[in-house]
């Protein structure tokens, strides 16, 4: 944990997810002045659009942030590849692709790269390519997911095992106790994602926040397994059309126009469930209040020290009664 948080010059081993086009310079500049490392996801924006957010956050903060790059995703890779390295930008985030090409390319500019990882064969790749730092992201996270549908429980230790790097515990997390197991697993710090869209600091439409609070643990699904494209959302009537026209067959195209980005800030940004979708991990079913974000770092650190001191009790206890 120490070594990530000097790595990153944060106080708390805490990465905030990227969220595409629904990222923003309010929470990414709050999860840094936490004590985090905030995160601008790019999407599918524009440079100039992405340009404008780094600006706006570098006014609200003048601690370390990141951006992250979804290769596959976004039509302006080496664009936003230029664009951090004019702004300077001191960590980037690579996921949805092939990292290698352009590891190189940030680490003569003096930019860390961490690169998301679904399988232990994608973290092998990644370390041979000159990652810094894996996320290791379990199918439970929110959004665009692998299809390989690995958990994070048993994901995160096979790949601690299997390289040298530091890695980072992503989905199903949002809690002290989240952050205690993750670091038991062998994790060096832990990613949020959906934790965070329901904090204070977090400029989302409230019919978000709202679904999140009423969620249980079965409501989220996962969207486009059909095509090979999964997603998980909340369960939202715009998530229900898109799940029964799967069953009836729809294709590929037809799928991915119906799951732009401009469809997941009608739901997240605007409201409109009817229209647009609302990402979510399956951490909903824990999330019943709206902190600062503030707040629920010193929440998570306190938790999760409590965990682990309470674990080393009992496990003293059991070892005197042998």
């Amino acid at each position: 944990m120490i070594y990530v948080c000097e790595m990153l010059d944060i106080t708390f081993p805490i990465i905030q997810g990227g969220m595409g086009n629904i990222s923003n310079a309010q929470l990414s500049s709050a999860v840094t002045e936490a004590g985090g490392l905030g995160t601008i996801g790019c999407g599918t924006m524009s440079p100039s659009e992405v340009e404008e957010i780094i600006l706006e956050t570098k006014k609200r903060t003048s601690k370390n942030f990141a951006v992250n790059i979804a290769i596959s995703v976004s039509p302006y890779v080496d664009q936003l590849i230029e664009l951090v390295i004019k702004h300077k930008i001191p960590i980037v985030s690579l996921s949805a692709g092939n990292p290698a090409p352009y590891i190189p390319i940030l680490h003569k500019h003096g930019i860390l790269v961490m690169t998301l990882v679904a399988s232990v064969k994608h973290a092998l790749k990644a370390e041979q390519a000159g990652a810094d730092i894996l996320i290791a992201e379990g199918f439970e996270a929110a959004g665009i997911n692998s299809n390989l549908e690995l958990t994070t429980f048993t994901l995160v230790p096979q790949i601690v095992k299997q390289v040298k790097l530091p890695v980072i515990a992503a989905g199903g997390i949002g809690d002290g106790k989240g952050l205690a197991a993750a670091i038991s697993l062998g994790a060096s710090g832990v990613q949020l994602g959906t934790r965070l869209i329901t904090t204070k600091e977090a400029p989302f439409h409230e019919n978000y926040k709202k679904r999140l609070l009423e969620a249980g643990d079965v409501d989220t699904i996962l969207v486009g397994r059909s095509v090979g494209r999964i997603r998980r959302v909340l369960k939202t009537p715009y998530a229900s059309k898109i799940i029964d026209l799967e069953k009836r067959g729809m294709t590929i195209q037809d799928y991915e126009k119906s799951m732009t980005e401009s469809h997941h800030k009608r739901g997240a940004i605007e409201g409109d469930l009817e229209n647009g979708f609302l990402n979510s991990g399956q951490i909903a079913g824990l999330i019943d209040n709206i902190p600062s974000v503030e707040e629920l770092f010193n929440k998570m650190i306190l938790e999760a020290e409590h965990k682990w001191q309470e674990a080393l009790e009992e496990l003293k206890m059991l070892t005197r009664e042998r």
